[in-house]
């Protein structure tokens, strides 16, 4: 199967082509003795021989940001009303309103981090690739599938910028000494009348599945479902202020083409909890997601550590992802009502009859897990801070998140973990994007049909949604946040919809479980902080410092 390679430094882009070629490709037809010295592999060499030139391609793959670092499951979770990092104070500090040109830690994915390569490295192998694939005596039909990969990749890259930062600029060519580096921003929809392009012209070129070898591969989908996300971003109300119609006519005709595609060949897979780990890594529901090996070099090391990131401590792990109390508040009974709203819903016994997808995404007190039950409570309970294996990597807020998580996994380590990918898109996004679309298109039926078929996934089965008007709108909001919680959406809904200095100006709260002599057990709500979000400019990250102070052209975000 198609999988990632993996290297930590950095090295020339010929050194990586030939080192791929040798790890990966020794079972092809050409004798490896047969590969050249380093020193010879020439451009013509690298973009004349299709191993070589599919194995550039499969490192661009490889510098797109995925959710599964040392760091934790997508850092954006602990921008949001999900989660609290345990160990970043860095994180507290921005969630406290302290972000700035020079301070955004993990949020900055224009330089890029030690866990987060930049969107422009990717661009720029992207547009190393398109300055030389037009001289390539490859055969038509594997040059047009990988330009249509690139295009993607690229593509998806900039709609991700300017998600994050509004305009940016757009940059197609390779610059060589001669070139003016002084570049300014483009207008957000210079960028998205680019982004769509693209995507349209990939959409013609790639094929809608591949053989087993080369499972994992941007498939025609792909292309239409970064589509359908970039269109429903550009309809939302930060980027289409004065909620133009025919923006999200084109959001819902971009999803429908999804749901249609090949006679819906994307289906919802019928178990939430598995849906997402490798052992269902092709299941009809996920379009798009980021594979992983399981090897482990001990220089080279691993980009995905699922388990050793969430595991509890009293499991073996670091447990840095700590959801938050008030994500579980959001998570309905199973009568289909809000707790706050349901009368049967009592805080002394609070992890009873709630929605499915709470137990397969969530980790709480009493849980079942690996052949025990999780203890957060204290005095002395073994994933609180009070156990005995690894007290201080406990929780912070009563809970461990279990979603990604490969249960079958024993004392995770940087070197024994399990290969969880990376879920980019998948169909229950499409269908929440329609629902988005139409609503805003006034056919509330459609909204709440897509919502429901949501809601009907066999191991979730909630009650209908029913509401209409601006509690339909509310349904929907939570829907996407239950849905696709801890898959870095979040951030980017709560910003888009212009709803952030509501959601992310709050009191972060935690749970707290005090278990007497007797075995009874006391259920509170204590803040652990006070998340600040008071500036409406900040809906737009800022451009580092560092780059503005390069260019006299690149003018920083308001507020800044």
């Amino acid at each position: 199967m198609f999988q990632y390679n993996f290297f930590k430094s950095i090295l020339t882009a010929r050194c990586i082509i030939v080192i791929i070629v040798i790890i990966t490709f020794t079972s092809c037809v050409k004798n490896i003795l047969d590969v050249k010295p380093l020193n010879s592999v020439s451009d013509a060499d690298v973009w004349n021989d299709m191993a070589l030139t599919q194995a550039y391609v499969t490192n661009v793959y490889r510098t797109v940001p995925h959710g599964f670092t040392i760091n934790g499951a997508e850092s954006f979770a602990n921008f949001s009303d999900e989660a609290r990092h345990r160990i970043r104070p860095d994180y507290d500090l921005i969630n406290a309103g302290g972000i700035t040109p020079t301070a955004m830690s993990h949020l900055d994915l224009w330089i890029g981090t030690s866990d987060f390569p930049s969107y422009y490295t990717t661009i720029s192998k992207c547009n190393r690739f398109f300055q030389n694939i037009d001289n390539s005596t490859l055969a038509s039909d594997i040059k047009n599938r990988l330009i249509g990969e690139m295009k993607v990749l690229r593509a998806y890259s900039y709609h991700r910028l300017i998600s994050i930062y509004g305009g940016v600029p757009l940059i197609t060519k390779v610059f060589d000494l001669n070139d003016d580096f002084d570049l300014p921003r483009n207008t957000y929809e210079e960028c998205m009348a680019f982004i769509e392009k693209e995507l349209t012209e990939a959409a013609d070129l790639l094929p809608l599945s591949y053989d087993n070898a080369n499972r994992g591969r941007i498939t025609k989908g792909t292309a239409l479902a970064v589509l359908s996300r970039a269109l429903l971003y550009a309809a939302s109300p930060l980027n289409n202020q004065t909620n133009e119609l025919v923006k999200w006519q084109k959001a819902s005709d971009a999803a429908l083409k999804v749901i249609n595609l090949n006679n819906g060949m994307y289906k919802l897979f019928s178990d939430y909890k598995t849906l997402f780990l490798a052992a269902n890594s092709y299941n009809p529901e996920i379009i798009w997601a980021r594979l992983f090996n399981t090897s482990f070099n001990a220089s080279l090391g691993r980009e995905a550590y699922v388990e050793l990131v969430l595991y509890p401590n009293g499991s073996g792990g670091f447990a840095r992802i700590n959801p938050l109390h008030n994500l579980i508040d959001d998570y309905e009974t199973l009568n289909g009502l809000q707790p706050e709203d349901d009368p049967s819903y009592n805080l002394q016994n609070p992890y009873i009859k709630r929605d499915p997808r709470f137990y397969a995404s969530i980790l709480y007190d009493g849980a079942p897990f690996k052949g025990r039950f999780i203890e957060t409570f204290i005095p002395k309970g073994a994933d609180s801070n009070e156990g005995t294996i690894s007290p201080h990597n406990a929780s912070t807020t009563g809970y461990y998140q279990r979603k990604f998580m490969d249960e079958t996994i024993n004392n995770p380590s940087g070197d024994i973990a399990g290969n969880t990918p990376w879920p980019y898109f998948r169909l229950a996004e499409i269908y929440l994007n329609y629902a988005e679309a139409e609503y805003y298109l006034g056919n509330e039926s459609a909204c709440r049909e897509y919502l429901n078929k949501i809601r009907k996934r066999p191991s979730v089965n909630m009650p209908d949604i029913t509401q209409s008007g601006t509690a339909l709108l509310e349904r929907l909001r939570n829907e996407r946040k239950i849905e696709l919680a801890f898959e870095s959406h979040r951030w980017f809904d709560v910003r888009r919809w212009q709803i952030a200095h509501v959601t992310n100006n709050f009191a972060a709260n935690r749970i707290r479980i005090v278990k007497d002599a007797a075995g009874n057990k006391t259920f509170s709500i204590v803040k652990i902080e006070d998340r600040k979000f008071t500036n409406p400019t900040h809906y737009l990250m800022p451009i580092p410092q560092s780059e503005i102070n390069k260019s006299s052209k690149l003018v920083q975000n308001s507020g800044y």
